[in-house]
């Protein structure tokens, strides 16, 4: 039956988006942005507003928002960036704890997912993905949204398939 695969591929998708949203959201504590905040910043630490806003698709004033509620809760510190103008957003101690939680909450649900796959099975499907989202990253304006959940330890940049991606 043509158009199967697409079904189940939408069902697994939204099973999946919804299961990490649940688990992510609820790690970091603020809202469907926080988890892509916390591990931008994870990664890239010393990052500006507006570098962070483009990683985690908010206007400026909604990112200056959910860095004040991530700052009052003890997650983000805010330093004087070397050029004066503009700051820059660290991690405290409890927000990389918390961005690390998250890490292993995400690799736990999608641990899951695969659990009654074959190694075979998980070598077809990884070679499957990555051609999927090499097409995928054709199609959007800024690639690296792609990737803003991903665990970069295991997909290190030249094996990453998202042209940009990281």
């Amino acid at each position: 039956m043509q158009g199967r695969v697409e079904n189940l591929l939408g069902a697994l998708v939204v099973a999946l988006g919804d299961t990490l949203a649940e688990r992510t959201e609820a790690v970091a504590g603020h809202g469907p942005s926080s988890p892509a905040a916390l591990l931008g910043l994870l990664r890239r630490p010393g990052m500006s507003i507006a570098n962070l806003r483009h990683s985690v698709g908010l206007s400026h004033s909604a990112t200056v928002r959910l860095v004040d509620r991530m700052e009052a809760d003890g997650l983000v510190g805010r330093r004087n960036a070397p050029d004066g103008r503009e700051v820059s957003l660290v991690l405290t101690g409890v927000g990389r704890r918390r961005a690390l939680k998250l890490v292993q909450e995400r690799r736990r649900v999608l641990t899951r997912a695969l659990a009654g796959l074959s190694t075979v099975d998980r070598r077809d499907l990884e070679r499957l993905v990555g051609d999927m989202l090499r097409t995928q990253s054709r199609l959007v304006e800024d690639p690296t949204s792609i990737c803003r959940l991903c665990e970069l330890p295991v997909c290190p940049l030249r094996r990453c398939p998202v042209p940009g991606g990281r």
